[in-house]
């Protein structure tokens, strides 16, 4: 996502971070009451080149893993997106764009997966051993 090796961000780059960063900033000083999005943190912000639209990548802090991190996960995401007008509302005097950008919320699968890559590389390794 960033820019070349000695060149600047790109913008819809620096922004996404500052809108992480706002967001992290809402849930937790518990502006979004509903009690589904306690203990969820924002752990990446993709925005388009033209800052029209957010896709926003939500894991949980609770320390849960496996079904029920993500059952609760899925729980926030959709908490969230209920809120989206309420958090766009809030994000705008923040953030200081001509337009708003769409926020999407997803759930985080990355961390699943790295950890799901983990396990197969561990289990390739036993079975060489063996």
């Amino acid at each position: 996502m960033k820019g070349e090796k000695g060149q600047r961000p790109k913008r819809a780059d620096r922004v996404a971070e500052r809108l992480r960063a706002e967001l992290m900033e809402l849930l937790l000083r518990g502006a979004v009451r509903d009690p589904a999005v306690e203990g969820c943190f924002i752990s990446a912000v993709e925005l388009s080149d033209d800052l029209q639209h957010a896709r926003i990548y939500v894991r949980m802090g609770d320390g849960q893993e496996g079904d029920a991190a993500e059952l609760r996960g899925r729980e926030a995401v959709a908490a969230l997106e209920r809120a989206a007008g309420f958090i766009q509302r809030r994000l705008s005097p923040r953030l200081e764009l001509k337009y708003q950008p769409r926020l999407r919320f997803y759930w985080d699968r990355s961390v699943d997966q790295a950890r799901r890559v983990d396990e197969l590389l561990d289990e390739i390794a036993s079975d060489r051993e063996d």
